[in-house]
């Protein structure tokens, strides 16, 4: 871990986390390769048993609103890590990520809501959508029409 960067996981805390493409390149920007991550998340919800509670998926950046995963082996950075892999193994680009992310502890229900509402705006406020449930690589049209997507949500 970078020097002076601390994270607060196994903490049983639900997790905001950003993460960038390499050089902040537009990687996500064909319809295809935003299917892919949805895919990937999908396979490590699944693989590491955590909840997903939102997502975004943008053209050089993604966010997640996720649980910790309840095996303290296997800590939430592992799932991250696994997550950043098959994404880039499957879209073949190297260097595809920055090496670290943004990691937000979330404690209260407010905050969480807080997040869903900024990460589902983030496609509206960047112009590539003129409302959020136009943007269909976001877990916002589960929460405003309980549509099941690519990735299973817990909602909130």
């Amino acid at each position: 871990m970078p020097l002076g960067l601390r994270r607060f996981q196994q903490e049983g805390d639900d997790h905001f986390v950003t993460f960038s493409c390499y050089r902040r390149e537009p990687y996500f920007a064909a319809p295809d390769a935003k299917d892919i991550f949805l895919d990937s998340l999908e396979l490590t919800r699944r693989s590491y048993l955590i909840d997903v509670l939102g997502y975004v998926v943008m053209p050089e950046h993604v966010k997640v609103l996720v649980s910790e995963p309840p095996n303290h082996e296997a800590p939430l950075s592992k799932a991250l890590q696994a997550l950043k892999i098959s994404v880039s193994r499957r879209l073949d680009t190297r260097p595809f990520w920055r090496r670290r992310y943004y990691d937000f502890n979330i404690f209260t229900r407010d905050k969480r809501v807080e997040k869903l509402k900024y990460m589902h705006r983030n496609p509206v406020t960047r112009g590539l959508v003129e409302r959020p449930e136009d943007w269909r690589w976001s877990s916002y049209r589960h929460y405003l029409l309980d549509e099941d997507g690519p990735v299973q949500i817990t909602k909130v």
